[in-house]
């Protein structure tokens, strides 16, 4: 299908990525859906308008052509939110060619993205977090295996480290130490707390571990070996969560979340949470806790300059 695209368009899309990719750092999988939003959105322009949509196509894009592109958008099911996802990366795109080409993008920069309900992450309480732990490292068929989920989880809890930043720990990073140096999205780097708890959990997994720990393996190991599938983890959460009676809102990421919350709810200030998550956004870290407004509004008051 990306026949349909000419060679100028196809071009300035690589540009774009490229650009975007030097200045914000994005990650691959970001790229990949950003590369493949701006190409539906050419290739539905190809069909709809009839003709192969090179720049000055492309320039001549009308507020009728972005309604007919979201309602095409909303006839194939998608989401609200993937609609506005698919919106925003064509927005990026329009403004990349506007600087670069001279486009005029009002007719784009101007489509509206349908409303929808940010899901806010819900954590769990403290003694829930423990219960999951606890019973994570149960479910395992054999004791190395329930040292893993165990040891995985309680980094997720204990340090504030997304699946993939877990998953992706090597023998180079043993042994833990205090602290740990984590590559997050975008190759940010940060440094991360590493609790005694969950320095002793990794460590009797590493004492259970049947597989050779080699600077370059991964630190968790797959039954066979290779390494440890992220949806592996989600499963034995899954099944824990069932087992303690909490809500389908009890997923591994949900431990991230309780991380951030609990710092907050014990004083801890915004913005450090904020480096130690590895947000860009301050408004992301606020996403992340879940605490009352009044306890918020005295976070605040202790913490900002020109506060008292």
């Amino acid at each position: 299908m990306s026949l349909a695209v000419s060679p100028q368009a196809r071009d300035a899309l690589q540009a774009w990525l490229e650009t975007a990719r030097a200045l914000k750092g994005q990650s691959d999988n970001t790229e990949a859906a950003y590369r493949a939003d701006v190409l539906g959105f050419i290739l539905f322009m190809t069909g709809y308008r009839g003709d192969a949509q090179g720049l000055g196509a492309l320039a001549r894009i009308s507020t009728t052509d972005m309604r007919a592109f979201m309602a095409h958008l909303r006839g194939q099911g998608a989401s609200p939110r993937s609609m506005a996802r698919k919106l925003s990366a064509v927005k990026s795109f329009y403004r990349f060619l506007a600087d670069r080409e001279g486009f005029e993008p009002t007719a784009v920069l101007s489509a509206r993205a349908p409303k929808f309900q940010k899901k806010l992450p819900r954590p769990l309480t403290e003694d829930a977090a423990r219960a999951m732990i606890d019973s994570v490292g149960d479910q395992g068929r054999e004791d190395w295996i329930g040292a893993r989920d165990a040891a995985v989880v309680t980094l997720l809890y204990g340090s504030g480290l997304r699946i993939s930043e877990a998953l992706g720990l090597t023998g180079a990073d043993l042994p833990l130490g205090d602290s740990l140096r984590i590559r997050g999205k975008g190759g940010k780097e940060r440094i991360v707390p590493v609790l005694r708890v969950a320095r002793n959990a990794v460590e009797t997994y590493l004492r259970l571990c049947p597989y050779e720990m080699t600077p370059g393996a991964p630190v968790f190991r797959g039954q066979r070996g290779g390494p440890l599938n992220p949806r592996l983890v989600q499963k034995v959460t899954a099944a824990a969560r069932m087992q303690l009676g909490l809500p389908a809102t009890a997923t591994p990421h949900a431990m991230r979340h309780s991380f951030a919350t609990h710092l907050l709810q014990a004083g801890g200030d915004l913005r450090a949470i904020q480096e130690l998550l590895g947000h860009a956004s301050l408004s992301t870290t606020q996403a992340y806790t879940s605490v009352d407004q009044v306890h918020l509004m005295k976070v605040y008051a202790a913490a900002h300059p020109k506060a008292g």
